[in-house]
């Protein structure tokens, strides 16, 4: 290991050297622990009792090397502070852990498993100017083997489940809820205690491997949520982990997040290299596609809190990261989780910006809801709630999320903020979904989304898959599936998502009609996507497409089949000087190519 590149937030592969490395004859196990007093190394191999460690490098550094070790065996550090009282904590950069409550980090061979992705690993990319349509998943609740609070299907098991649905539902790429080991399965693992650890809950590193490695084969990528901002108080972890605040910040004023977890202190090289680390080794070891990095308002200001002004040492950090990741993975998916107005998000680290590839446009989905929860006698007054969003959409590289955080805590599901009742929520759903898929940036759902689920997501339950057994979830599924699909097979709805070229304008001051019209280009096609968001039937909207002849219709979301009033597919319609009439139901919204 680079030791001053350690100590300057320099390196990303910290975890070669430190943590528990399987040998030939035994493991070597080093921890980092300079303010301890003393370190010993307790495990099954010892039956728990200390063996010694000794000080290595410049004294801040801790080794023992262990014969008649296996794969698979417990242990943990056992570190005296200053004051002479020991804690033992799992290990850091341990690449296993024991199921929770229990504590202990585990021996892992890394070589034990061979992937067999060649194929997708040459071809990935960043999706900048292919289709990205993102299924977000909490694991442990997608479904589950039984009612039992702590059944769960293993990572291979869900392989087997979950890549048809993706691949039926149009799906081709997963972001997957954070596995890096964490204590409390109602933090969903964004408050973790084993960042190289895959969390025991759902299985071993080797059964990962082989869930990534199926997707991989199947053409599906996957992201993962990473958590570089903060960590779980537990004292077996991170937390005053040689006796002192040694990963968080020694001040309470920031030293504690608003969930009460531990903030990362990014000024400390240490630190740095830590996650840079975990973040390498989750992309190297286990070929994962991409991370989605959690609640980054929280590093570019002190708490999230612009008045309290910028943190300059965690947004070099995110930027060197970025830049590190970027150099050494550049068909990786970078992606923020951020609500704020810092720029540059998505400019390149090299030009000045935190070189993310994405940003979620929170904007975007918290003007949307809020409009299709609204009456549409207010719509009115409502309108330019979904023009808005073109006022700035070229200023960072943006992706639309519809993401966990919006089906819970009262928040109610996607189809229950619909306004109106049962039977009038599922058009404004169609309608509201082609929109999305219609407007520039990629696209997330999370799991759920797709059958309309009306019950709040809840970690210890599984989805409502029960509900394909009514027509009105069974119908909304399909048109899901179909939008998908024809959106990933369009290029003009994702070529140029970041190109002016790629979007204009055709009608969006129709306020007394709620009706919105815009035009998707790509170098082989032209869509037009006409929407009227009114409850009103609207006969003979006059619409001026330049240079069309004829509007061919392609997708509908008022099809029978769908759970919609029409039993026929529209008619080609035929234009005169560029001028199209066009007929559409209450709540409806049309896809065209244009000839």
């Amino acid at each position: 290991m680079d030791f001053y590149g350690f100590y300057t937030g320099k390196i990303f592969d910290a975890h070669e050297y430190l943590g528990a490395h399987v040998q030939d004859d035994g493991t070597t196990f080093r921890t980092f622990a300079p303010s301890a007093s003393r370190v010993s190394l307790i495990g099954e191999f010892s039956g728990w009792q200390e063996l010694p460690m000794e000080k290595v490098h410049d004294g801040n550094f801790w080794e023992v090397h262990v014969k008649d070790t296996l794969p698979g065996m417990m242990y943990k550090y056992r570190i005296y502070g200053g004051d002479g009282r020991c804690i033992d904590h799992c290990d850091p950069y341990g690449y296993g852990m024991e199921l929770r409550p229990a504590t202990a980090s585990i021996i892992r061979s890394r070589d034990s498993f061979h992937f067999q992705d060649q194929a997708w690993m040459k071809k990935r990319s960043d999706c900048r100017d292919k289709p990205l349509n993102i299924y977000e998943i909490h694991f442990g609740s997608f479904r589950k083997p039984s009612d039992e609070p702590d059944a769960w299907y293993t990572y291979d098991e869900l392989a087997d489940l979950l890549i048809p649905h993706l691949k039926e539902a149009g799906y081709n790429y997963l972001e997957i809820m954070p596995l890096a080991e964490y204590p409390c399965d109602d933090s969903w693992g964004y408050q973790g205690t084993g960042f190289f650890s895959p969390t025991s809950r759902y299985g071993t590193m080797d059964q990962f491997k082989s869930f990534i490695n199926a997707c991989h084969r199947s053409g599906i990528g996957v992201i993962l949520d990473f958590v570089p901002i903060h960590f779980a108080v537990d004292d077996y972890a991170l937390a005053h982990y040689d006796g002192t605040a040694l990963y968080e910040y020694p001040h309470s004023a920031v030293g504690y997040s608003e969930w009460g977890s531990c903030n990362f202190m990014h000024s400390r090289g240490e630190v740095r290299s830590f996650l840079q680390s975990a973040a390498d080794y989750w992309l190297s070891e286990f070929h994962i596609d991409g991370l989605r990095m959690d609640a980054i308002s929280r590093a570019i200001y002190w708490q999230g809190d612009p008045a309290r002004g910028v943190n300059g040492n965690a947004v070099d950090f995110l930027r060197n990261m970025n830049q590190g990741l970027k150099k050494r993975y550049p068909d990786v998916i970078l992606a923020a989780e951020d609500s704020t107005s810092f720029p540059d998000i998505t400019r390149p680290a090299e030009e000045g910006g935190l070189g993310f590839d994405y940003k979620w446009d929170m904007g975007w989905m918290n003007d949307t809801l809020n409009y299709f929860r609204t009456a549409p006698s207010y719509r009115t007054a409502e309108y330019h709630k979904l023009t808005f969003s073109m006022a700035y959409y070229y200023q960072e590289r943006y992706l639309l999320p519809l993401s966990h955080d919006e089906v819970v805590h009262g928040k109610a599901t996607i189809m229950q903020k619909m306004y109106g009742d049962y039977d009038g929520k599922f058009p404004q759903a169609r309608a509201f979904y082609m929109y999305m898929y219609a407007h520039p940036g990629k696209k997330l759902n999370f799991m759920g989304n797709e059958i309309g689920q009306l019950r709040e997501w809840d970690e210890k339950r599984e989805q409502d898959w029960c509900l394909l057994s009514y027509p009105a979830h069974d119908g909304f599924f399909h048109f899901m599936a179909d939008l998908n699909h024809f959106y990933l097979e369009h290029s003009s709805l994702w070529e140029q998502d970041y190109e002016e070229g790629g979007f204009q304008w055709l009608d969006c001051h129709q306020e007394e009609k709620c009706i919105y019209a815009f035009e998707r280009r790509s170098r082989k096609e032209r869509l037009v996507a006409v929407f009227n968001f009114s409850d009103k039937k609207v006969d003979d909207f006059v619409l001026k497409v330049p240079g069309a002849e004829a509007l061919i219709p392609v997708f509908s979301s008022d099809l029978e089949m769908y759970g919609g009033a029409s039993r026929e597919k529209r008619a080609k319609i035929k234009g005169e000087y560029q001028l199209f009439q066009i007929d559409m139901s209450p709540y409806s919204a049309l896809y065209f190519t244009v000839k």
